[in-house]
């Protein structure tokens, strides 16, 4: 069965697919379940292989219907979250900011997103566990806007514990992929506009043409 196109369904006006990548243990799923149900366990469960939420938003007037997919960390489900990189519109590369294996695996990830996604995919880098004491912090805010910069995308730091830029870094990344889908939109609508409209050179060429041989 095909997959839905991401415009134009009755309860929605986009979808949009995210992922959550990034090590194990790093709060990609309570970022989710932050997100989507509003809710936070301290209680840890390994994600097996993948999950997935959705939840409408509305945006600029537009109902956003984000299918969010939350990838498990470890090695040996590698293989198994690759295939969902090519569908994927938006990606958040999420480290724990207190620890600094996790951040530096961040270019890891970016290297499987640049192997299996799309070019055009959106990224979103995101430093979580905000909330802990200064004490207990590897990364400094500082080392992360460096690397989001390096990559030249954007950077949150987050707390799904707090719910702090928990919203914002979704509703960040699916204005960004919003605004390239209405981009590519028009870019569409316009090369339709021009190829369906004949050749005004080439008209007024065969004009000149019988004007000369038939004067």
């Amino acid at each position: 069965m095909a997959a839905p196109p991401a415009r134009a369904r009755a309860d929605h006006d986009f979808l949009i697919k995210l992922l959550l990548i990034g090590d194990s243990g790093v709060g990609k799923s309570c970022l989710l379940l932050r997100f989507s149900d509003g809710s936070f366990t301290t209680s840890f469960i390994t994600t097996i292989g993948i999950d997935f939420k959705i939840r409408t938003i509305e945006l600029d007037g537009k109902r956003i219907k984000l299918q969010i997919w939350d990838t498990a960390g470890q090695e040996r489900f590698r293989t198994i979250t690759t295939a969902y990189y090519r569908g994927a519109m938006g990606i958040l590369l999420v480290y724990d900011v207190t620890d600094e294996t996790s951040f530096n695996n961040i270019q890891n990830w970016i290297r499987n997103i640049e192997q299996h996604a799309s070019d055009n995919v959106n990224k979103i880098l995101v430093g979580n566990k905000a909330d802990m004491d200064e004490s207990k912090r590897a990364i400094p805010t500082s080392k992360g806007q460096a690397l989001a910069d390096e990559y030249g995308i954007k950077f949150f730091e987050t707390s799904a514990k707090t719910n702090m830029n928990v919203e914002e870094v979704f509703f960040s990344i699916a204005k960004d992929i919003k605004q390239r889908l209405a981009e590519s939109d028009t870019k569409a609508e316009s090369q339709t506009i021009r190829i369906n409209q004949p050749d005004q050179a080439n008209s007024s060429g065969q004009d000149a043409q019988k004007s000369s041989c038939c004067g």
